[in-house]
């Protein structure tokens, strides 16, 4: 799991309340695909309560739990850059409330409110960043010789 401070956190107060508009209340139970990897992202949602398992599919295995997400955490990036197409799946693992937001409506905030758009991208850009290590020890862990996957600043 992500050890940053949640993504709402991350913004500046009025770009927070202005993305808030756009968002309304939603359930998964524990177990339920929230989306498909190569699909099209068409929302993304912020985690209340429960965890999220990001993964890969591996042709004839079970699919690679490459994350877990929960509190306050982004579900979904794919929305935020062209050919919005998801890169990884995701299933509730435990059941999930979240704040869901229209990837369109965000979209247009962000063009219209250039303030807001900034607040918004660096947020993103930070989860991002956040989460490319890990992803990328899982997967030596998963799938490389043993020892592989020492994490980046351990390397050093």
């Amino acid at each position: 799991m992500s050890t940053m401070h949640t993504v709402l956190e991350a913004m500046a107060p009025e770009a927070r309340e202005a993305l808030l508009a756009h968002s309304h209340q939603v359930t998964f139970p524990a177990g339920n695909r929230i989306f498909k990897e190569r699909r099209r992202a068409e929302k993304f949602w912020i985690i209340l309560s429960g965890t999220v398992d990001l993964g890969t599919h591996i042709p004839c295995h079970k699919d690679a739990v490459i994350d877990t997400l929960g509190y306050g955490e982004l579900l979904g990036r794919s929305w935020m850059v062209p050919p919005y197409s998801r890169r990884l799946g995701a299933t509730a693992s435990h059941e999930v409330r979240a704040l869901e937001f229209d990837d369109v409506a965000v979209r247009e905030l962000c063009t219209e409110d250039s303030a807001v758009g900034r607040s918004v991208s660096v947020a993103v850009a930070a989860v991002i960043a956040d989460r490319l290590d890990p992803a990328r020890t899982r997967l030596l862990d998963l799938f490389a010789p043993h020892g592989s996957g020492t994490p980046l600043s351990y390397a050093r």
